[in-house]
């Protein structure tokens, strides 16, 4: 069981990675990767609320819309569990953690509609997901936007740094430069197809 579990935990954060391979996610992954403090506490944020969303949007479905035949709501469910959940996230970092409610500025609320954290629970949903595997799912995720995250920030500051013709500066060099590490991720798929036959 604790191999599965590995297994789950290792495709979704490399080989599924919801950033560079289903291009999830992307809004807070281009507007915060400027700076490291910034991408992290993002990142956080993230697995904060995927993880706990997951936590609770499971027992909700399987326990009653599965029950009562109101599959048809999940979504909508879901996007309310999430939106409350975020709610308490930027409570939190207004009150407790004022630099970094700052920093985010509007990407925090973001999350709310975050394609990652919408998608990370229909994911599990639709896998048939136990709730251990589904926890674990949504961690790999998480840790898997952080790593994205904490990578584009690397490429991003080098990219500052770099003497780049006008006319591809910006975000056209940030676009390749992550069109880049997307396909570097690709190779992945193949080390997973051989660890676990």
């Amino acid at each position: 069981m604790s191999t599965h579990l590995f297994s789950i935990l290792f495709i979704a954060i490399l080989v599924e990675n919801y950033v560079f391979v289903q291009f999830l996610g992307i809004c807070p992954f281009l507007g915060v990767s400027k700076k490291l403090d910034t991408s992290i506490g993002m990142s956080f944020a993230v697995i904060f609320v995927m993880v706990l969303a997951t936590a609770v949007t499971w027992p909700i479905n399987h326990f009653i819309l599965e029950r009562y035949a109101l599959t048809y709501l999940q979504t909508l469910v879901f996007i309310l569990v999430i939106a409350a959940l975020v709610q308490i996230v930027e409570t939190f970092l207004r009150r407790f953690i004022p630099a970094l409610y700052h920093a985010l500025g509007i990407y925090l609320p973001l999350i709310t509609t975050n394609c990652i954290v919408l998608g990370v629970v229909i994911l599990n949903v639709q896998r048939q997901y136990s709730f251990a595997e589904s926890i674990v799912n949504s961690l790999g995720g998480g840790i898997g936007f952080l790593l994205a995250m904490f990578m584009f920030t690397g490429i991003r500051s080098k990219l500052d740094e770099s003497d780049i013709p006008h006319f591809f500066s910006g975000l056209p060099i940030t676009l390749v430069a992550a069109g880049l590490a997307a396909l570097s991720f690709q190779g992945f798929a193949g080390i997973a197809k051989n660890l676990f036959k």
